[in-house]
């Protein structure tokens, strides 16, 4: 009677456990669900002239066109903010950033407002401006330093502009921190961390945008250029031959499109390439004249805009019956360009989507028709941004004089004087000074 007990109770053990496993479980799921609730999906917003003229088309084509004319109206757009100059460029940066940090906090406060959390857009949209204030304000340094040495206040900021940054995002830190309210903690920490993630992902991208823009207007056009065809013709290949699914995240994308987009974008890379290297509008870095008080972009080429020969391989030779070809080094580059446009660009593509997939919704907004959001356009240039600034800081960026000069200009006078003493002791070791002297 004793064992028949025991065993009596184990089970009983055993499926009030298990009960209660379940009741965790379910809850847990449906506390999940709850945390996530859908996002409003936005109407369709194609301009009635385009609905009238392609209603008789099906919806798979009608998108198509719709893609097609707005594609082409935003590539004329690009073509005219590139004749406007460096300048006007920066400023679409800036533009673009602002928008897609909107579009990314406005899908957080669509899922999360229900709640009632306080200074939540307020605190992200001073957040961003906290650090836009920090990498605008070190690039002013870097590349307008005669003008901010000029202007008493612009220099006294340029001196503290780090400590200025820090105080801002301090202050910003204990608003957060006074904002907390009982009972929503975790939900304000998980807000907390979205603002900053996509800080980390929009702004600190942008900003690399515009460091390739000042090394030259050709590392920014050929980079975006080439996400741009990449897009357009994975998309084409994938829409008339497309069979194969390439990734559940994305079911429209295909192998086919992908491998298409793929050897479209080399080709269309080194041709963009080999037209742009022979102008100085493109190839010369962006400084600012201290004269003029604006931009130029005048200079004389380096080598890498410089045409040279080249010797093909065997096996391209008896497939071409040329021994050697004529290319602009740059071109070789752009290969390499392509090919992260169309291989790993797309995973930011990628990420998107199943950033979308998590909240339920089809794009980021609907500012494009048929194509959604700004941040559904620029959700691969960011990728690309960042390694087009770290190729060009490891393979072609050597030391800048100018740099160097403002830099040296930014010392004590002692200082100055002991750096050209040991510059003139090193050029008489090396038998370059007398030889400047004799020369005199």
């Amino acid at each position: 009677n004793w064992s028949l007990q025991r065993r009596k109770g184990l089970f009983l053990f055993k499926g009030s456990e298990t009960e209660g496993r379940a009741d965790r479980d379910g809850a847990s799921d449906t506390e999940g669900k709850q945390d996530v609730p859908e996002v409003p999906v936005p109407a369709d917003d194609t301009p009635e002239v385009l609905n009238k003229a392609l209603s008789g088309l099906s919806s798979r084509w009608k998108n198509w066109w719709v893609r097609g004319i707005l594609t082409l109206a935003m590539i004329s757009f690009f073509f005219f903010i590139i004749y406007l100059g460096p300048m006007v460029l920066m400023m679409i940066v800036l533009c673009v950033q602002i928008k897609c940090f909107h579009e990314i906090i406005t899908i957080g406060y669509s899922v999360y407002h229900s709640y009632h959390l306080p200074w939540f857009r307020t605190l992200s949209w001073y957040f961003l401006l906290c650090v836009n204030y920090f990498f605008y304000g070190e690039t002013v340094t870097d590349y307008f330093f005669t003008l901010v040495q000029r202007e008493e206040p612009l220099r006294i900021l340029s001196k503290y502009h780090r400590f200025i940054s820090f105080a801002l995002y301090l202050t910003g830190f204990c608003m957060f921190v006074l904002s907390l309210v009982k009972k929503h903690y975790r939900l304000q920490f998980y807000m907390f961390g979205w603002t900053h993630v996509t800080l980390l992902i929009i702004v600190t991208q942008s900003h690399l945008i515009i460091h390739n823009l000042f090394e030259g207007m050709i590392w920014f056009i050929v980079p975006i250029s080439c996400v741009i065809c990449n897009d357009i013709m994975a998309y084409m290949f994938g829409f008339f031959f497309g069979r194969t699914p390439l990734i559940k995240l994305s079911p429209k994308k295909t192998w086919e499109g992908f491998i298409g987009g793929f050897f479209a974008t080399i080709l269309f890379g080194i041709l963009l390439s080999y037209v742009m290297a022979g102008y100085r509008y493109f190839v010369c870095p962006v400084e600012f004249n201290n004269d003029s008080n604006s931009f130029t972009v005048y200079c004389e080429p380096s080598e890498l805009f410089q045409l040279q020969y080249y010797v093909l391989p065997s096996v391209l030779q008896s497939a071409t019956g040329w021994t050697t070809v004529r290319l602009y080094p740059f071109q070789i580059h752009s290969i390499a360009l392509s090919s992260f446009a169309s291989i790993m660009g797309p995973f930011g593509g990628f990420f998107a989507s199943g950033f979308k997939r998590a909240f339920k919704i089809k794009d980021f907004a609907n500012t494009i028709p048929g194509h959604g959001g700004i941040m559904d356009r620029f959700d691969c240039q960011y990728l690309m941004a960042t390694f087009v600034n770290v190729y060009i800081a490891s393979f072609i960026r050597g030391p800048n004089p100018s740099k160097v000069i403002q830099q040296l200009l930014a010392l004590r006078l002692d200082q100055q004087l002991h750096i050209f003493n040991s510059l003139k002791a090193h050029l008489i070791e090396k038998g370059l000074l007398p030889a400047v002297e004799e020369a005199a």
